[in-house]
């Protein structure tokens, strides 16, 4: 498989979701809205839950959902992320598998990626995320080399510019839409507000 590429708005909301719900073990899907073959380009990510997330019927529930929103919207499934409960655990569970398979019969090149707890303090200068990738029915590390983030710096700031400012808490998980189902699990209010951040007149592009 060749490169991949992590845009600023799905690590941004990754690093926010784990931040969210620290003790927790987080995951999400990762979208893409290019056309297949080539390089796979991470356009976007929708938190999934914070709790409970081996719990087949809710996954099921929420990757219908997000397969008929995808196909709305002209994006596709392209991968899966997940953030262990322990900083120091970022290996795959079997929870983690078991989605990044089921997403792989779909998408030939997908991806599963986990957050490195570990790393995710303000002050790192790498980004704190190991990628996997199907090889021979088999999730191997992918060489850190074919991992490209684009203005890797600014991305940084932003994330940690909006942890400070306490923005992380507009985001919304699956999880938490299904407790209050007028919350929106798309993320819009959390997509524009990185958008503005990311704006020339805020000097990080």
């Amino acid at each position: 498989m060749g490169e991949i590429e992590l845009s600023c708005r799905a690590y941004v909301k990754m690093y926010l979701h784990a931040c969210l719900f620290p003790r927790c073990s987080v995951n999400g899907l990762l979208l893409s809205s290019a056309s297949q073959g080539g390089a796979v380009c991470v356009t976007d990510c929708v938190p999934l839950l914070h709790s409970h997330l081996s719990l087949a019927p809710i996954t099921q529930l929420a990757l219908t959902q997000v397969d008929v929103w995808c196909s709305q919207t002209q994006q596709r499934i392209v991968g899966y992320y997940q953030a262990n409960a322990c900083a120091s655990d970022s290996s795959p569970t079997p929870c983690a598998l078991k989605i990044a398979e089921k997403i792989s019969e779909q998408c030939s090149n997908a991806v599963l990626l986990m957050i490195d707890g570990g790393k995710m303090s303000p002050d790192d200068r790498v980004p704190p995320i190991v990628m996997y990738e199907r090889k021979d029915s088999r999730w191997i590390l992918k060489d850190k080399h074919m991992i490209m983030l684009r203005q890797w710096e600014e991305t940084r700031l932003i994330a940690n510019q909006m942890l400070d400012s306490g923005d992380h808490t507009l985001l919304v998980d699956f999880d938490s839409h299904l407790d209050d189902i007028t919350k929106d699990w798309t993320n819009q209010k959390v997509n524009n507000k990185i958008l503005e951040l990311a704006s020339p007149a805020n000097g990080n592009v």
